[in-house]
């Protein structure tokens, strides 16, 4: 009964795949079913973050919180053992460092699409979702952008949109042929974050884009994706609650539902 019941989880909750092998290394992370049945949740049931509209510059955008901050709890890390999860729950970036003990090292905030749902195809106005390690989004490039333009089609024409860096993500399945996903800055567009409204990318401000990428990406490395009815895994439970006083939740994310 035990053994059939944890068989299910694992076919519903594919994120789980996670808790076995979440580094580059694929160090191991031990976790109990009751733990995963404890936190997981089906994707789509919980209450999605209130939103609120600010206007900048002529532009409205969808927001969470803009005076959420980024934090880093370690600067010195082993890329090679370095996850990225990406929470649209929490409009958040988190980076772990993988292992015997799983370490939470930084937290960005995030915008990602209009459109909250997981990417079905190009132009859906969707950021794709993937919880299954054992095919996962890959960061295939690590690409210069500050002279990249995009014309959004709001009147601007083509502008400067992409910080200094646009991280490539390598998707899977059918998505596996669109090459225009990537994590990458907020260019004339800071005030979206967090909030959605990408076109589908993840963007960070410009500021925390050096900072991912000067300390913590590299290519190969792999990300995860949660939806918005995702909360956090045990072993992402296990390393907030390591850092105790020191961890500073997403003020427009888990603490507010």
């Amino acid at each position: 009964m035990r053994k059939t019941a944890f068989k299910t989880l694992l076919m519903v909750f594919t994120g789980c795949v996670l808790l076995i092998s979440c580094g580059g290394k694929n160090d191991k992370i031990e976790v109990t079913d009751e733990e995963l049945t404890e936190t997981a949740a089906v994707p789509g049931t919980e209450a999605e973050i209130p939103m609120k509209e600010v206007t900048v510059d002529g532009k409205t955008y969808n927001v969470a919180d803009i005076t959420d901050e980024s934090h880093l709890y370690k600067q010195e890390v082993n890329r090679d053992n370095c996850l990225i999860v990406i929470s649209k729950r929490e409009f958040r970036l988190y980076v772990y460092e993988c292992g015997k003990d799983t370490t939470l090292v930084a937290s960005f905030p995030v915008c990602y699409a209009k459109r909250p749902g997981p990417k079905t195809k190009e132009g859906d106005m969707s950021t794709p979702e993937c919880n299954d390690l054992n095919d996962p989004i890959r960061i295939s490039e690590l690409n210069p952008a500050s002279d990249w333009e995009h014309d959004f089609g709001d009147g601007r024409g083509q502008i400067k949109a992409y910080g200094d860096w646009f991280i490539r993500l390598k998707l899977t399945g059918s998505l596996a042929g669109n090459r225009s996903i990537g994590i990458h800055g907020s260019t004339n567009n800071e005030a979206s974050v967090p909030g959605r409204d990408s076109e589908g990318c993840i963007r960070l401000r410009d500021a925390d884009i050096i900072t991912l990428h000067d300390l913590y990406a590299q290519v190969g490395q792999k990300v995860l994706i949660k939806g918005v009815g995702e909360r956090k895994l045990p072993f992402e439970e296990k390393a907030e609650a390591a850092l105790g006083n020191k961890y500073v939740a997403p003020t427009a994310g888990r603490g507010s539902i």
